[in-house]
């Protein structure tokens, strides 16, 4: 019952705040998929496997049944309503095909359609509004970080009871053979992808030239614990996807140069952290031999196999992505895979991988994330974490169903490839309103 009550709470909460502005509503999914894992582990019941879930609905309630009261937003990109109606369609479509259970199928959904609609709230971000999304998740990101310094210290144990929906975690070891740590995520894994999304915001609102100094010290705070809390959580791939953004926000030539010298002062020492520290050192066990023999194993095994097999795919949930350990049973063959490609083709068949591809290339070609406004430097980051994402999507599952690394994605791919619309230049910084002092005017009347 209490599973139940907090998806209730999830979504009345999220279409509260979402009916007064996009932002608050995104905030308080995003708070709600941080806490999600700690929650799922604690409360063994079906129903906590869709808290996160509950809290979309009511982001999208908020949004889409009646417009929100800010009135905030751009006008709908047209290509990405054709590109959403396209591939939200054709799942929906095999939905009613006889391939799985139809409850499989409902809760397959999730890994195909569900959460594509933020393509679209992401597109409606105004300047305003990426700023005060930076504020939140920076707030967020100092929180997870006091779970992960306290994980570290004294174990994952106190916090995560083992059990069907921590099995991953206890079976997660870092470079000196301790569980990784994943803060209050449902995985190490999950905690460092999230923490990556943040990085565009959070260095994009910094590099702003407004904002009060106690607001560019909680950015900053922000970016420093995405940062460290990627350390702490073990993972190369997301270690190496952070460095990459830093490379290029370092590199911008929108960003002054103390502010430079402050982010590369933060990254070494991130760095001086790992080299000292053996728990961190997990990135020196990626060689070569790894690299090749992970591409081989995700990429090349059973596509070719699922495609002459399943054409039509396997139906949705076939793959077995979100699929909790209550509906495992009742999948009709189910195939394990490290590709995420794969996956698709399995659930939607040949039709929807060829529409993800075509839809993947238009992003791609999109030129709408290079605009040159204040945004600039965020814009590029979000960009190339996109872009790298979609093309490491072969490597392994979850593009779609991590919580909240894919809700955090999929706004960032609508932000960016949709052109900012022209704003007035703010008086004062935008995330607090401030009141202006009355002026005197003189005028002066010739004669």
């Amino acid at each position: 019952m209490i599973a139940l009550l907090l998806c209730a709470i999830a979504a009345f909460a999220a279409y509260y705040f979402g009916r007064r502005s996009l932002v608050g509503g995104c905030l308080v999914v995003a708070a709600v998929g941080y806490a999600y894992g700690i929650l799922r582990a604690n409360l063994i019941s079906p129903f906590s496997f869709f808290i996160f879930d509950s809290a979309i609905v009511g982001l999208y309630a908020s949004q889409f049944l009646s417009p929100p009261k800010d009135g905030a937003g751009t006008p709908p990109n047209p290509a990405m309503k054709l590109w959403l109606t396209l591939l939200i369609g054709w799942p929906l479509l095999l939905l009613f095909l006889p391939f799985q259970p139809f409850l499989v199928s409902i809760v397959g959904l999730r890994g195909n359609m569900f959460l594509l609609p933020l393509l679209l709230l992401g597109s409606r971000f105004r300047s305003i509004d990426l700023y005060r999304l930076a504020m939140g998740l920076a707030v967020l990101n100092i929180f997870a970080l006091t779970f992960a310094v306290a994980e570290y210290f004294r174990g994952i144990e106190p916090f995560f009871p083992y059990g069907p929906a921590t099995v991953i975690m206890y079976n997660s070891l870092d470079s000196a053979h301790h569980y990784r740590i994943p803060s209050i995520f449902s995985s190490g894994h999950a905690y460092a992808a999230t923490l990556v999304a943040t990085i565009p915001f959070l260095f994009g609102a910094w590099a702003q030239k407004f904002g009060s100094r106690k607001e560019k010290l909680m950015l900053l705070l922000g970016l420093g614990s995405a940062l460290f809390g990627v350390l702490l959580a073990s993972t190369r791939s997301n270690l190496i996807m952070a460095g990459l953004l830093m490379v290029i926000a370092i590199l911008s030539g929108k960003v002054t140069p103390m502010k430079r010298l402050l982010i590369a002062t933060a990254v070494a020492a991130v760095i001086i952290a790992a080299m000292s520290n053996e728990r961190f050192q997990r990135y020196k066990e990626l060689d070569s031999d790894t690299v090749t023999d992970r591409i081989a194993g995700s990429v090349n095994r059973s596509f070719w196999e699922i495609l002459a097999q399943y054409p039509m795919g396997n139906g949705l949930g076939g793959g077995g992505t979100s699929i909790p350990y209550f509906l495992a049973s009742q999948v009709n063959h189910p195939i394990g895979l490290e590709n995420e490609y794969s996956r698709i083709l399995l659930e939607q068949g040949l039709i929807g991988l060829i529409m993800w591809v075509a839809f993947v290339l238009w992003f791609l070609t999109n030129r709408a994330a290079f605009v040159k406004d204040a945004w600039a430097t965020g814009r590029k980051m979000a960009w190339f974490y996109s872009g790298i994402g979609l093309v490491s999507a072969s490597l392994g599952v979850g593009l779609l169903t991590a919580i909240p690394s894919s809700f955090l994605f999929l706004l960032i791919m609508g932000w960016v490839s949709s052109k900012p619309r022209a704003e007035l230049p703010a008086i004062a910084p935008p995330y607090r309103a401030r009141r202006l002092a009355p002026r005197t005017v003189t005028v002066e009347v010739l004669r």
